[in-house]
């Protein structure tokens, strides 16, 4: 039986939670690792999403809540060995206010890529399968290469320079379709995205929508392609039942963001293992809302994947198609022979 190369997920994958102090210099350690890709959510109150990568810079924030352009300020002021520190933004550091931090590793700051008609500046970690693209838009249909030598099963991007939409790319729809990050849009058709071509092991096809190329525009993008016992970009069927669709993943997830794709009208639904320590996973943010985190509906997560316990219309209508993001805690079994086990 062959395992996983990736028998720690969390030396790519960790999620962090924290207090705010208000204060510069309030670094955040215990992560594991450098993170490249830091998102940012304050749990308790009503905030957009932070997002921060290491190409972009430390102190560039996009949030996916949001089409807006990307701003400078101080949420996250520098990527360190073991974590990250803050600036005094409230948006991530707001005295007493409880936060979380999901990281994931890249490469590093970022190289250049010439394997697609736009040079791009990619980070990319081709262990774990997942890498961070810059790149300039064309207007014209062209490829990106993304530097991560298999794949890609999810992309989402956003345009830094202006208020066009985070466009997002699954396998399971396909590139004649696409989904947006900051609505509750189910899926869409238009060949303007992805121009109707599927990625490959070594680029992603752009179409000519401002979404994902308009001339002269500044892209980013985060890629996935699945490992074994460590990631998984799937569907799932709801079958509208309160005993709901359990969803086979071949690890313990630590991480979950669900969408219904079929129509409109749902969010992505994020769920963790820190802010959910035990079952039910019920600690829920949505990607695409500001809302404060909120005990919505349940979810286990269990040794080999997840099982949702509900019949709401974001996790299990019955017929209702679905894609879903993991990120392992443990593979089931790692090399060192150690399972996981159900919490």
């Amino acid at each position: 039986m062959a395992y996983t190369t990736i028998n720690k997920p969390s030396e790519y994958f960790n999620t962090k939670l924290y207090t705010g102090n208000g204060s510069s210099g309030n670094a955040q350690t215990g992560i594991g690792f450098q993170p490249d890709w830091v998102w940012i959510k304050d749990r308790g109150q009503v905030a957009g999403h932070q997002i921060f990568d290491s190409v972009r810079g430390a102190t560039k924030r996009i949030q996916s809540n949001s089409a807006g352009a990307e701003v400078t300020n101080d949420g996250v002021s520098s990527f360190d060995s073991d974590g990250f520190t803050l600036g005094a933004n409230s948006s991530c550091n707001e005295n007493s206010q409880n936060f979380v931090a999901w990281n994931w590793l890249g490469g590093g700051t970022g190289v250049s890529n010439t394997q697609g008609d736009i040079t791009s500046t990619v980070s990319a970690n081709t262990t774990s399968g997942f890498s961070i693209v810059s790149y300039t838009g064309t207007g014209a249909n062209a490829t990106v290469g993304h530097g991560l030598s298999a794949t890609p099963k999810m992309i989402i991007l956003k345009d830094r320079n202006g208020t066009n939409q985070w466009g997002v790319y699954n396998a399971n729809i396909g590139a004649t379709k696409y989904l947006l990050l900051e609505t509750t849009g189910g899926a869409g058709t238009a060949s303007t995205l992805w121009n109707n071509t599927e990625p490959t092991s070594s680029v992603f096809t752009v179409g000519t929508t401002t979404t994902t190329n308009g001339s002269g525009l500044n892209y980013i993008a985060y890629c996935f392609a699945e490992k074994k016992g460590y990631s998984k970009f799937g569907s799932y069927v709801g079958n509208g039942n309160a005993d709901g669709t359990f969803v086979y993943t071949g690890f313990k997830p630590a991480w979950i963001m669900v969408k219904r794709t079929s129509t409109a009208g749902e969010n992505w639904n994020i769920r963790d293992n820190k802010r959910s320590p035990i079952n039910p996973a019920n600690n829920n943010l949505p990607a695409n809302d500001s809302r404060a985190e909120e005990p919505y509906y349940a979810t286990d997560l269990l040794s080999n994947g997840f099982k949702i316990r509900t019949l709401e219309g974001g996790h299990n209508t019955n017929g209702g198609t679905y894609i879903y993001m993991a990120f392992a805690e443990n593979p089931l079994v790692g090399t060192n022979g150690v399972p996981a086990t159900a919490r």
